[in-house]
């Protein structure tokens, strides 16, 4: 089984780890955009433009699911992809937590970048899944940047700009970008007893299911496939500084020649 995860940075770790853990025969392609990041200031036909690019590079090494493992390119650039890709190969979202967030608690805040805070995306989500919660959305400018960069000292001002901007009495927050599950320990630092909801978990339960795949090989551990703006490159230094990506990083395989035809792909 090959599955390709999408996103504009190193938030792509997230699900990916997740997937590894259930799957460890299944083969991984991330594919994250380093020439077009951040994606958030960018038009709707750009985020699409630089999303396509990406799952175009995907594409060529045949992935069963291709996953846009981003909260941002899930607003703008899902239905474009859906379009393009499907129905040979299926295109999962990422949707924020906040379906559970509200089921099991009252005050509830979603921690998201600017552009998806001021999305209709999130404000529909919010209205369908809130039920009786009070949810308040917070966005957190500069912290998936921060994340991808990872510069430390920029992580902890951003959380503590957006812990400022989180009610007191908050009961859990949802990870609005798969960026901040990569910081979920130092954002449940930052604003005590409150428990973090990410959507890497439901991800993974997602590409399982559309996969229908359940037998897992006892004797085959899978590779890692970096694609950087479409190159076939290295993990970036970026990712080792997190867990998730130590996890990932002794199965990558080193950049090759591409695949037949990727060229002209990717100046199309």
């Amino acid at each position: 089984m090959r599955i390709a995860l999408i996103n504009s940075g190193v938030g792509l770790l997230a699900p990916a780890a997740v997937l590894h853990r259930l799957r460890p025969d299944a083969d991984l392609v991330l594919a994250s955009d380093p020439d077009g990041m951040p994606w958030g200031p960018r038009t709707p036909a750009g985020i699409i433009d630089r999303a396509m690019l990406c799952a175009t590079a995907c594409a060529e090494y045949e992935p069963d699911v291709m996953v846009m493992a981003c909260n941002t390119g899930s607003v703008y650039a899902l239905d474009a992809l859906r379009a393009e890709f499907e129905p040979a190969i299926p295109v999962i979202g990422t949707v924020p937590a906040i379906k559970p967030a509200a089921a099991s608690h009252r005050f509830v805040a979603i921690w998201a970048t600017v552009a998806t805070t001021n999305s209709a995306y999130q404000r529909g989500l919010i209205a369908d899944f809130g039920g009786s919660a009070a949810v308040t959305p917070v966005a957190c400018p500069g912290l998936a940047d921060a994340v991808d960069a990872g510069d430390e000292p920029a992580i902890g001002a951003a959380i503590e700009q957006a812990a400022a901007s989180t009610p007191a009495g908050c009961e859990a927050i949802v990870l609005g970008c798969t960026e901040y599950e990569l910081a979920a320990d130092r954002i449940a630092a930052a604003v005590p007893g409150a428990a973090m909801l990410g959507s890497a978990p439901a991800v993974a339960a997602q590409v399982l299911r559309r996969t229908g795949r359940q037998t897992v090989p006892a004797d085959r551990v899978g590779t890692v496939r970096v694609l950087l703006s479409g190159r076939h490159s290295a993990l970036p230094d970026a990712a080792l500084l997190y867990p998730e990506g130590r996890l990932l990083a002794p199965l990558v395989v080193a950049p090759e020649r591409e695949p037949a035809g990727l060229d002209r792909a990717l100046s199309g």
